[in-house]
């Protein structure tokens, strides 16, 4: 049977597509051809009859995004019910270096950068760009055993929850509980419809979803609460069947044109023509924290994990492989995009160069886990791939592809 796979539904297409775009915002952004492209990017699109009035920057980072996010919640949800997640004894290694790859950068960060005016700052280190880091992994790790994929595809699902949670709860700003508990309403309005869905579809119900979903968004953006949780929020709620076709018709969309948009608008920003050391310290919190941080809480905190688990655990991965895990954590890309422009939207100069630590820190981050997995992967090789069992086998079609 002939088999036909779309490079976008791949891993390691979508995360070199994302480099060439961030590569090509950062170029074009320090080209003469600056100010005609801020101009564009700066252009503002209102709805009318409503209080939505955004640059086209902020709709692709507010806007396009949220399918981002919802492609995000229904993979979320499925592993947290029916996957890599969905009992303790399967999520204790994993959820234990997590913690160390969200509480070590911080703490890196901080030293470096924890004074009064870039010490917000502190939330942009500790995401995991599932994207990315899985795309390195399958670009380099010929040889290891499934247990490692599973590990930071498990590992990273767990930033993701963090950095939602750091978007909704730290960059409220002036909640409209009005719009909330519209919001709210939509949420459950459009629960409500996916489950009148049907297996086959339903044409009717589908537009009206789509409606429900706009308007959903429109109000949580209203609300003062970052309009991409909105994608969050139905991602979740919406019933598993549909869920899995929408994740599944939006992937190429989110990974071919989505996300490398928005990687091209986040790092259109100019390089300070300055030396190294008049950086802000933002800069180098970001730069350290990420390949540093990253690896030390991931790989300390999971050999701490392997020796506390449970009885009855699934096979923990060793140290050597921790090692690679943390390095392939480090790649934080687009959602410390988006941590870095709302921690610092008040002020433009320190937002640029925090883009900035953020695509140097995982461009090293990159290098890094690129030679750490191939020694790994290469050591596998050798020893005739027996690696690490694991009874923690993927459990989609799309995750055993």
């Amino acid at each position: 049977m002939r088999i036909s796979k779309n490079p976008l539904r791949g891993q390691q297409f979508p995360a070199v597509l994302l480099l060439l775009a961030a590569g090509l915002g950062l170029l074009l952004a320090n080209l003469p051809s600056h100010d005609a492209l801020a101009a564009v990017l700066d252009l503002h699109v209102a709805v009318p009859g409503t209080g939505l009035d955004l640059s086209l920057a902020h709709w692709v980072s507010d806007g396009l995004l949220a399918l981002f996010f919802f492609v995000v919640a229904v993979e979320l949800r499925h592993e947290l019910t029916h996957g890599e997640l969905d009992s303790v004894r399967k999520a204790v290694q994993p959820a234990i270096a997590a913690a160390g790859g969200v509480l070590v950068p911080i703490a890196v960060y901080l030293l470096i950068a924890g004074g009064a005016e870039t010490s917000a700052g502190w939330p942009i280190p500790t995401a995991t760009d599932i994207a990315f880091a899985l795309g390195v992994l399958a670009m380099f790790g010929r040889g290891l055993p499934p247990a490692v994929r599973v590990f930071l595809l498990a590992l990273a699902i767990l930033d993701d929850i963090i950095g939602i949670v750091f978007i909704a709860v730290l960059f409220a700003d002036d909640l409209q509980w009005g719009m909330l508990a519209g919001a709210v309403v939509a949420v459950a309005a459009f629960w409500f419809l996916s489950r009148r869905l049907g297996a086959r579809g339903h044409a009717a119900i589908a537009v009206a979803m789509v409606v429900v979903g706009a308007v959903c968004w429109g109000l949580v953006a209203l609300s003062g609460i970052h309009a991409t949780i909105a994608g969050v929020a139905l991602g979740l709620v919406m019933a598993p069947t549909p869920a899995e076709r929408s994740r599944h018709a939006l992937e190429p969309l989110v990974n071919g044109g989505i996300l490398p948009l928005f990687a091209f608008v986040a790092a259109f920003v100019v390089i300070p023509a300055t030396s190294a050391t008049s950086l802000s310290p933002a800069f180098w919190g970001i730069v350290v924290a990420l390949p540093v941080g990253k690896i030390i809480g991931i790989s300390l905190f999971g050999w701490v994990a392997l020796r506390i688990r449970p009885r009855g655990t699934a096979p923990a991965l060793p140290f050597a492989d921790l090692l690679a895990a943390g390095a392939l954590g480090g790649i934080g890309f687009t959602v410390s995009l988006l941590l870095a422009n709302l921690a610092f939207a008040d002020t433009p100069a320190l937002r640029d160069q925090a883009i900035l630590g953020v695509l140097v820190g995982s461009l090293l981050s990159l290098v890094v886990a690129g030679v750490v997995v191939s020694l790994r992967a290469r050591g596998y090789r050798r020893r005739g791939g027996g690696g690490v069992p694991s009874t923690l086998q993927p459990t989609t079609a799309e995750e055993s592809s």
